[in-house]
């Protein structure tokens, strides 16, 4: 979410009013969204538990209908995409380093700046290999869309953590796609405030118990853990 309840919280005390009227509106068309998307998983017989899809039999039967065959889905592939294969998938090996290098780097350098690292399982979704009208090679392209996306917010949330920690400050120019916690920055230019709310910024983010409250998780119950010492990280 954009905005979570929890992180809106800590800020909206010394924020701009306007700002603070504005970030609530999103907040809330946010949640009328997942609600009309819930809506339509429910429509679609879609039942969540443990991270696992149950679509009912019906459904299911249904979906399969709409399923192309993998050696049709093959021969049937048109060049321009066949010929983009090698650079698609050669992707995979700077993504793993990637991967390993900001693990390793949230390992070392959250625990110091006694900020919670970022936990893995909120950053990947693997759930299109649930659906029946998919066939194999269509799930596994799926299952590496889903690994590139979630290593971007992956990144995303580590690089933003990062920001608010050392330079919280808005950019001159608006940002294109900002991340959550942009909005609660310093202003470009507020030299007056910029080193009491660094200050003030850093302890918000130390404060953070959950994932409710950095934004990646949505409604969620979990027990507050301790900055720094997140279990579910890998």
């Amino acid at each position: 979410m954009l905005v979570s309840i929890a992180f809106q919280r800590c800020f909206e005390d010394g924020m701009n009013k306007n700002v603070a009227e504005i970030l609530a509106r999103i907040q809330q068309l946010e949640e009328d969204l997942e609600a009309e998307l819930q809506r339509r998983r429910h429509a679609l017989q879609a039942d969540f538990e443990n991270r696992r899809v149950h679509f009912e039999q019906a459904v299911l039967a249904q979906q399969r209908r709409f399923k192309t065959g993998f050696w049709r889905y093959v021969a049937e592939a048109e060049l321009r995409h066949l010929a983009c294969i090698p650079f698609i998938y050669g992707l995979i090996v700077p993504m793993l380093l990637l991967d390993l290098a900001l693990t390793v780097y949230q390992w070392l350098c959250f625990p110091l700046f006694r900020i919670q690292k970022v936990r893995r399982s909120e950053c990947w979704v693997y759930d299109r290999a649930h659906l029946a009208y998919l066939n194999a090679l269509e799930k596994l392209n799926c299952a590496y869309c889903s690994y590139g996306n979630g290593l971007a917010a992956y990144f995303t949330e580590i690089a933003s953590r990062t920001e608010q920690y050392w330079c919280p400050i808005k950019h001159a120019r608006r940002l294109l796609h900002a991340h959550d916690r942009y909005a609660y920055f310093v202003d470009y230019g507020d030299a007056e405030n910029f080193r009491l709310e660094l200050q003030n910024l850093r302890e918000k983010l130390q404060a953070t118990q959950d994932k409710q409250d950095i934004g990646l998780g949505k409604g969620s119950t979990d027990s507050p853990v301790e900055p720094g010492n997140d279990s579910g990280s890998k």
